[in-house]
């Protein structure tokens, strides 16, 4: 019986630029561009996920169901020990909306102005399900964003963030740094 995930041998026919140990991708997942895309140890991305463009993914990161990583030529980071939960939207690149110029991808390049600045989601951060990230926002190491939050700004690390405004509401324990298991987790 076939496996949800790909196999290490079907991940290696995509050419991602990378992949590390215990790579788990969808079967489901739609994935655009793997050449541009880099997997550390231990990521899972489930059903549904659309990655597309230029993706970093450090250690233990979760990808949960219906989420959609757009990277364009910026890049999207996502740094060890982070998740996203589902039904999100992580954008580095975008139509400019501001009307002085057409949007979508059928229009000729020289009528539109889109946007690409790297997006980065710092170690321990967490994002929380519906929630957007637009283009050159950096989320600070620590951070929570609660569900449906719109992060347009960099956040401050070790902060819950919520809301389309993404208002810090209050600080983020530290302590789940004591739980870091990379040190263990070394091949020796």
């Amino acid at each position: 019986m076939e496996s949800g995930y790909y196999t290490e041998q079907e991940l290696e026919a995509f050419g991602f630029a990378r992949v590390g140990r215990d790579v788990k991708i969808s079967r489901r997942a739609s994935i655009y561009g793997a050449q541009h895309m880099s997997f550390g140890d231990h990521v899972r991305v489930d059903d549904f996920c659309v990655l597309s463009g230029k993706i970093c993914f450090g250690s233990y990161i979760h990808v949960a169901v219906m989420t959609a990583l757009f990277g364009g030529s910026a890049g999207i980071t996502f740094e060890d020990y982070t998740g996203i939960s589902s039904r999100c939207a992580v954008y580095a690149t975008t139509d400019d909306y501001s009307g002085d110029y057409m949007t979508n991808p059928t229009v000729p390049e020289k009528y539109t102005n889109v946007i690409n600045l790297p997006v980065r989601i710092c170690r321990h951060s967490i994002i929380g399900t519906g929630s957007t990230i637009l283009p050159g926002v950096t989320i600070g190491e620590g951070c929570a964003l609660c569900a449906m939050t719109l992060a347009t700004k960099d956040t401050k690390p070790w902060g819950i963030y919520l809301g389309q405004q993404c208002v810090r509401v209050k600080g983020r324990s530290r302590k789940l740094l004591e739980l870091d298991i990379s040190e263990l987790e070394k091949p020796v």
